[in-house]
């Protein structure tokens, strides 16, 4: 079997946390999900791996020093955790496939400066963004020069949720994936990909709501912008569910899902492989297209 691509892991590189703890020491009990082994210590990532014919493409666990410090300090974290991922795909090619860049976006220059260096970064496949940041929608006019450098450059972009600080009834259960769904929304409404038709942004979860929702989608709104979602690229990690993944094969296309998982989160200690691996093997599709889910279609996001 060829390799499997897991374009959505996860990880957080020893010394970017060490440098973040600099920065707020609070941090571990912040984010609980600090304490899975598997994210933190490579050996043990390594030692565990899920499945032998698995590359995974690593971005970091959604701590972002815009979150803690200012614009000048956010840059240089940046700039250091995008060497430190780099690095990490350098030493183990084995293992890792690429990695994401995180960008500082209260630095918008310096943001559009990380975009125009993945290019010179073979290790580096494209950028990370986040369904919010600073409080304000990934679609806010303020963030649009990132995204427009991303389109200009052929960067792909790998969308996260975060949860959104005004709702006091965030969980891990439904609410990424409504701010997901939410997001996607608020991109095609702003005319982002009537603007940057060529566009690639990797979406987490499936897409979130967007499939079983489509037909609200376009009936509400006009065909221009109900379209538009179509061209989101969107990954496997939903935990299994052969049915919802023929869900999000019918509306977004097979071109445009790709084999992830969301690794290490969610089944521990290394992440759902085996289980979304299971799920997409009991589709009815052909082996030819399963081929495309695990490992083409990820070469084509990061193609030019």
């Amino acid at each position: 079997m060829t390799t499997k691509i897991d374009a959505y892991a996860h990880i957080l590189p020893a010394k970017y946390y060490q440098k973040m703890l600099s920065v707020e020491p609070n941090i571990p009990n912040m984010f609980p999900f600090i304490k899975i082994k598997t994210l933190m210590d490579l050996d043990e990532r390594l030692t565990k791996w899920p499945d032998q014919n698995t590359k995974q493409v690593i971005s970091l666990a959604n701590i972002s020093p815009e979150d803690f410090t200012d614009s000048k300090t956010s840059a240089e974290l940046c700039q250091s955790a995008n060497e430190e991922l780099s690095n990490l795909v350098d030493q183990h090619p084995g293992k890792f496939a690429g990695a994401v860049a995180i960008l500082p976006m209260n630095n918008i220059e310096s943001a559009c400066k990380v975009i125009s260096s993945i290019k010179d970064d073979e290790n580096l496949v494209g950028a990370q963004i986040f369904t919010r940041h600073l409080g304000k929608s990934i679609a806010d006019k303020e963030f649009r020069p990132v995204l427009a450098q991303a389109a200009k450059l052929h960067v792909p972009l790998w969308m996260h949720p975060v949860f959104d600080a005004r709702k006091p009834d965030n969980n891990l259960v439904f609410s990424w994936e409504y701010e997901l769904s939410q997001a996607m929304l608020q991109l095609v409404q702003s005319d982002l990909f009537q603007d940057y038709p060529n566009l690639k942004i990797l979406v987490h979860h499936a897409g979130a709501m967007v499939p079983f929702f489509s037909g609200r989608i376009d009936h509400i709104l006009d065909e221009k912008h109900a379209q538009d979602f179509k061209k989101f690229y969107v990954d496997t990690a939903i935990l299994g569910n052969t049915p919802a993944l023929q869900l999000a094969i019918d509306y977004y296309g097979i071109d445009h899902v790709l084999f992830g998982t969301d690794a290490p989160f969610a089944v521990m200690p290394s992440g759902a492989d085996q289980i979304i691996t299971q799920a997409i093997n009991d589709l009815t599709i052909s082996d030819k297209d399963k081929q495309k889910i695990f490992h083409d279609n990820y070469y084509s996001l990061i193609k030019e």
